[in-house]
């Protein structure tokens, strides 16, 4: 399964070396050869009680989940599956979604420095490159912890994509596909971005104006399919208080959550 020379194994020893700190986020990193999923790793060790700022990376995924179930597969050792525990306690709950909102900013901001691939966000957890997908975030809540899930293609190719809309750093010819460089460079920019956040009591002004300037989102004309099979058609104008997507619509402004919508694509 890992005898693919092009894909090294991510070093756990220089990811160690380089997050793990006193006073950093990041206690502890563990890189699995092989999970079902690490959001269940991560999902298992909150509701033990571990603190905040567990990693675990997996070089395969047997189940790797999606937002509403659905799969995320890749090729061993082609992508960054990780997932991070996070506990925001001092932060009121009804504020917990924009996690769901900073963590794919954090993805694309890193990507953007250092694979220099212009990487963008998609309501509500997408990270793209013009129309196509490059990762994908699951936030999930746990006996008052947040698990957070990241899939990011690295060195996907072309004939193992499992949708002609997936992308990989490779195949948009990034500065660099090296696992490490880019694992270390989100969870630096995550870390960051997450201790603002906290600081400021979960202030959705401390995500927004750097989330509606790499918005694929927000501004277009868009189509949302509904969970019952119906669609709304409107643009999306902007980013409600609590994280949920306002689409203009012809019956009226219309505020969607996360769970409300299966997907929104441009109309």
């Amino acid at each position: 399964m890992f005898s693919d020379l092009d894909r090294p194994p991510l070093d756990e020893k220089f990811l160690r070396g380089r997050l793990v700190r006193p006073g950093a986020l990041w206690t502890q990193i563990d890189v699995l050869a092989e999970t079902p999923s690490t959001n269940a790793v991560v999902a298992t060790a909150a509701a033990a009680g571990q603190p905040e700022g567990l990693v675990v990376a997996a070089e395969y995924q047997s189940s790797g989940r999606g937002r509403l179930g659905r799969t995320w597969t890749t090729p061993p050792r082609s992508a960054l599956l990780m997932s991070v525990l996070l506990r925001p306690t001092t932060v009121d709950a009804a504020r917990w979604p924009w996690l769901g909102l900073l963590v794919p900013l954090a993805v694309a901001t890193a990507v953007r420095d250092v694979a220099e691939v212009p990487a963008r966000v998609k309501w509500p957890n997408d990270v793209l490159v013009e129309d196509r997908k490059l990762a994908g975030i699951l936030l999930e809540r746990v006996e008052g912890a947040a698990v957070v899930g990241i899939g990011l293609n690295v060195t996907l190719r072309d004939a193992e994509k499992p949708h002609e809309a997936a992308t990989s750093l490779a195949l948009e010819q990034a500065a660099t596909t090296d696992r490490a460089t880019v694992m270390a460079a989100v969870l630096r920019e995550l870390a960051s971005r997450y201790q603002s956040w906290v600081d400021a009591d979960g202030d959705p002004a401390v995500v927004l104006p750097e989330y509606r300037a790499l918005s694929a989102t927000l501004g277009q004309a868009v189509r949302v399919e509904l969970p019952d099979g119906t669609f709304l058609e409107g643009t999306a104008r902007d980013l409600a208080d609590d994280g949920r997507l306002i689409v203009d619509t012809p019956d009226g402004p219309r505020p969607l959550a996360a769970g409300d919508v299966t997907h929104v694509r441009p109309a």
